[in-house]
């Protein structure tokens, strides 16, 4: 939620308390001076709530979506209020007024003054403590997107380890093969000319014999 816009919503409550009780006060006024100055103090006191409204509006069309849908919730009541209050405040401004008070006074009595004005808030007290709920949910919710979200990229951080892992072994093998080939092929060759020495040393051993045997032959021949 945001501090900025509870701030807001704190000042716009006890606000509208107080001119929920001037306006029902100032109806029973008997001096007209009095109750100008009263319909005067109370009309200060609309304009700051409707400032305070537009406020609240800017902020929390500033947030982001999930909670700037539940702060309009919120504020959606407390412009039905504040209307609510300025017909209210209309009413007992008219010229009427004094003679409907006195009317309503004989009919009802002190405590049906104020019902409507406290049925209202009570209302309007359990509206806000409904979305205080559901903004507590949604903030819960929230909370365990991130959570999930933050576990999500460890595990994903781990699988690019273990693939640099993977690649990092296949190339020492890829290493090891090109060494294995290479040495292969010095073998082969060493083999070769192992081969071809043999053929070498066995042809001048076959000479020497031929050359023995001949000189023999010719030794005793002339014997």
């Amino acid at each position: 939620m945001s501090e900025v816009f509870e701030g807001y919503e704190r000042q716009y409550c006890e606000l509208s308390a107080n001119l929920s009780r001037k306006s029902n006060s100032a109806a029973l006024l008997p001096d007209h001076e009095q109750k100008k100055q009263r319909f005067s103090e109370i009309k200060v006191g609309l304009d700051d709530a409707d400032a305070l409204i537009r406020k609240m509006d800017l902020e929390a069309r500033s947030l982001q979506p999930s909670v700037k849908a539940v702060l309009l919730a919120k504020l959606r009541e407390y412009k039905s209020d504040l209307n609510n209050l300025k017909r209210e405040i209309k009413r007992i401004t008219s010229p009427d007024a004094n003679q409907a008070a006195r009317e309503e006074l004989l009919e009802s009595g002190m405590a049906d003054v104020h019902a409507v004005s406290s049925d209202q808030r009570e209302r309007m007290t359990m509206s806000v403590e409904r979305l205080n709920q559901s903004s507590d949910r949604i903030t819960e919710s929230r909370r365990t997107i991130l959570e999930t979200e933050e576990l999500g990229v460890s595990i994903l951080q781990d699988l690019h380890q273990q693939r640099e892992t993977l690649l990092h072994s296949h190339q020492k093998l890829h290493g090891v093969d090109d060494a294995i080939d290479k040495s292969k092929r010095v073998l082969t060759a060493m083999s070769r000319r192992m081969t071809k020495h043999k053929w070498i040393i066995g042809s001048v051993i076959g000479a020497l014999i031929v050359a023995i045997l001949f000189i023999l032959y010719f030794k005793f021949s002339h014997h």
